[in-house]
């Protein structure tokens, strides 16, 4: 498995800069497509469920929950 790759992007009228292995950015850009929605604003979905947690994760692990969690759904 490759390492983690980091990527720019603006959310919520910021630029944040996000590293997750290229897997799970696949599955991102994957998700974002089939949801019809640019990949910034998936995240930024994404982000603002995990903003709302008691105690949130930091971006990228939340990330990976979210697609975990989508990928089980499916099954």
């Amino acid at each position: 498995m490759a390492g983690p790759v980091k990527r720019s992007m603006m959310i919520a009228g910021h630029a944040t800069s996000i590293s997750l292995e290229p897997v799970f950015w696949d599955a991102l850009r994957d998700a974002a497509e089939m949801e019809r929605v640019p990949l910034n604003a998936l995240v930024a979905r994404i982000d603002a469920a995990r903003v709302e947690a008691s105690d949130p994760a930091n971006l990228a692990s939340a990330i990976r929950v979210w697609l975990f969690e989508r990928a089980r759904s499916q099954d």
